[in-house]
């Protein structure tokens, strides 16, 4: 019976289920097949479709032209624009809308000193120095704005100077509290500069604001005073004058004018530097408010202890202390320039006289030859370079402070004679456009680096491997005038000569040897200054070879006998002149007029150029002149009527007010 029953139970199940679904139960097999060949065309057509391009529509395009005003009337000044792209919207400056400029790609003074302060460790407190110093971009150059790290910056005095750094501190007590050291040089070339910027002082910190604040009971405290200053004084040694950083003008101005001259003659400027660092860097500490420390120095000279620069700029850097000096002109590829010094007692001799002084050069090492021209004799004119001494315009560019390059007497584009050069000022014959000397600034590096640089191109350590060559073995100038008393001495006075130009064939060889050993690396040279550097090297060492080697050959040719063209002249005078003894040295001297010509073409505007030029007034080759030169009768010899000459007796020269000897400067 369940049998039965459970065969009928199946049966009723499975023909309720086909029931349910008539089709899949008796034609599944053609529904399939059916749904399979209808899914496989539409995958078929789907694939025809991409893979047959469409024709595109064919489009046509016209135009109407319009009709404009032949004469558009120009955009007032007031909207000009600039067509070059913008990458920064805004403009940035310090005096409201009155000064504001529109920022432009066409100048982009940036910093060129990246902070990176170290951590301090002061009395046991750790300290990280945060630097924030702005820094300005615009389209425009202005004195107004301090760019740091611009290595020197031109003015004519030292009280322009005092206008750009009074900014600068300024711009520092906006941004927190500030101490100010000035440190003075003691020697006596700076004394009357002394005296006017103390007079000028109660006009600078009026304008800073320091008198009224001194006033403001805000202020009382001694750690809450927007800006301490400090003053410090130093020759062999530094002295503080100012017991402790006060604001009280009275007092500073009492601490300047208690400046004494020194009479030692050392300036270490360094070690001041170093020591005034040191004895204010617990300022910085979060403690004494943790002020902004700026150093001013005004000096004359380059300083006596320059093996301390290193030192001091290091420990001034990490200190996060700019150092501002106000310095004068180093001159182009000399350590010392001369100082016009004329006595300041009316009843001594009032001619001046040219001290030197230590003031350059403005590179770390000589990058300039020690070669005369021809027909200066031993005379070697300065030159402004556009740069102060090396090693303190390193200590301001390091530390982002500025090297104020002050000379009252800057005058571009016209020589400046001894006579217009002013007292106490150091005499150079030309000034150069600060904007074109921009270009050729030196590269303020640690000794190490600037070496490490050097054996990097060939070219570079020639130029500054000869410069040394040239000034321990300096080269002077050529006799030119040979007076014939008879055949015997003028032979005599023409073999000196020609020992004189055999004595300085080897150097001359030696200088042409060790610049064109770098010559094939000359091209991988990028900076402009390298490049004039060499350039102008190897021009005037190949030029100073050709007229040596011409010298010799044409007095060898003298001593073979010339007859004067008139009978009243008896002087062999030699004239540079454009003919050459052969055809070596003409080669020669075109490839040295090629090097030359090449600085003028390129470095336009700047000393190098004008070296260059002076070396091509003359033709590097020689010709024989002829004149005449009074010869007395020698003694003992008797004049045209048998009688013997009179003595001359010496002329007496005028008596006049007695002359002393400058003191050290």
């Amino acid at each position: 019976m369940r049998q039965e029953a459970g065969a009928g139970e199946v049966a009723t199940a499975s023909r309720f289920s086909l029931a349910r679904f008539p089709l899949i139960g008796q034609n599944s097999a053609a529904w399939f097949a059916s749904f399979g060949i209808h899914f496989l065309l539409l995958f078929v057509l789907a694939v025809v479709s991409l893979a047959i391009p469409n024709k595109p529509d064919e489009l046509s395009l016209s135009y109407e032209s319009l009709d404009l005003p032949e004469e558009i009337d120009p955009l007032s000044d007031e909207f000009i624009s600039s067509e070059n792209p913008m990458e920064e919207a805004g403009a940035l400056g310090q005096s409201g809308d009155s000064s504001a400029l529109a920022s432009a790609v066409v100048i982009d003074d940036r910093s060129l000193v990246l902070f990176e302060p170290d951590v301090i460790t002061d009395y046991g407190e750790r300290m990280v120095i945060e630097v924030n110093s702005p820094v300005f971009q615009g389209p425009e150059i202005t004195e107004d704005l301090p760019v740091q790290g611009a290595g020197s910056v031109v003015t004519t005095g030292a009280m322009g100077a005092i206008d750009r750094i009074t900014s600068e501190i300024l711009v520092s007590v906006e941004q927190q509290p500030t101490l100010v050291v000035w440190l003075f040089d003691q020697s006596g070339s700076l004394r009357n500069e002394r005296t006017r910027i103390l007079r000028r002082f109660r006009s600078i910190y009026e304008h800073l604001g320091i008198i009224e604040a001194a006033a403001n009971p805000a202020f009382r405290k001694h750690e809450d005073k927007p800006l301490l200053t400090a003053v410090v004084s130093f020759a062999e040694q530094s002295q503080v004058l100012t017991p402790k950083p006060t604001d009280r003008l009275e007092e500073i101005q009492a601490a300047v004018a208690a400046i004494k001259d020194d009479e030692s003659g050392r300036e270490n400027v360094f070690r001041a530097v170093a020591k005034v660092a040191e004895k204010y860097r617990s300022y910085r500490l979060a403690r004494n408010g943790r002020r902004n420390v700026m150093i001013v120095v005004f000096t004359d000279e380059s300083g006596d202890d320059v093996n301390r620069a290193d030192a001091t700029t290091d420990l001034c850097r990490k200190l996060a202390m700019p150092v501002y000096v106000v310095g004068r002109p180093a001159p182009f590829g000399r350590p010392t320039a001369s100082v016009k010094w004329i006595d300041p007692d009316p009843d001594y001799d009032q001619r001046p006289q040219w001290v030197p002084v230590n003031l350059g050069p403005e590179s770390l090492m000589p990058e300039r030859l020690k070669l005369h021209f021809l027909g200066a004799g031993n005379r070697d004119d300065s030159l402004d370079s556009g740069y102060g001494p090396y090693s303190l315009t390193r200590l301001c560019y390091e530390t982002g402070g500025l090297y104020f390059s002050a000379h009252p007497n800057r005058t571009v584009g016209r020589l400046v004679s001894e006579y217009r050069t002013s007292e106490l000022a150091t005499h150079f014959t030309a000034f150069f456009d600060p904007e074109i000397m921009r270009r050729y600034q030196p590269e303020y590096i640690s000794t190490k680096e600037y070496r490490r640089r050097l054996s990097k191109n060939r070219a570079r350590y020639a130029l500054v491997e000869a410069a040394q060559l040239s000034w321990t073995s300096p080269i002077g100038d050529v006799r030119t005038r040979f007076p014939k008393r008879d055949e015997a001495s003028l032979s005599e006075a023409l073999s000196r000569a020609q020992r004189a130009a055999a004595i300085r064939q080897p150097k001359v060889n030696q200088l042409c040897q060790v610049l064109l050993a770098g010559e094939s690396a000359r091209d991988a040279i990028k900076s402009p200054r390298w490049q004039a550097g060499y350039d102008l090297a190897v021009g005037r060492a190949l030029a100073t070879k050709v007229r040596n080697d011409g010298y010799n050959a044409i007095l060898a040719f003298a001593k073979q006998g010339m007859a004067f063209k008139k009978e009243k002249n008896n002087t062999w005078v030699l004239a540079a002149d454009n003919s050459f003894a052969n055809s070596s040295l003409e080669k020669l001297a075109k490839k040295a007029e090629d090097y030359l010509n090449r600085v003028l073409l390129e470095h336009e505007g700047t000393p190098w150029a004008m070296l260059a030029q002076r070396e091509l007034s003359s033709p590097l080759g020689w010709r024989w002149d002829e004149d005449f030169t009074y010869l007395p009768p020698l003694p003992g010899q008797l004049a045209g009527n048998g009688t013997p000459p009179p003595t001359p007796r010496p002329t007496p020269r005028p008596k006049g007010p007695p002359r002393r000897n400058p003191p050290e400067l």
